[in-house]
């Protein structure tokens, strides 16, 4: 039997997401730390802005305790 063609992603609108570190990243464990790092932010009230994907938006999830994120337009 032939397979059904693969499934494509949808691209998402172009959207930005930004980013803002508002607590210390110390008591984080390794991994949180990294994330945040991963992000771009290097200290308190620093901002990035990062394209609204799901491999960022998962990023976030994991370390919302000590981000702000807001929509740009």
């Amino acid at each position: 039997m032939a397979q059904p063609p693969p499934r494509r992603r949808r691209p998402l609108p172009d959207k930005k997401l930004k980013v803002t570190l508002t607590k210390s990243m110390i008591g984080l464990s390794p991994k949180q730390e990294a994330t945040v790092r991963a992000l771009g932010l290097r200290r308190i009230r620093h901002s990035v802005s990062h394209d609204d994907s799901p491999s960022v938006r998962g990023m976030i999830a994991r370390v919302t305790h000590v981000l702000s994120v807001t929509r740009e337009a």
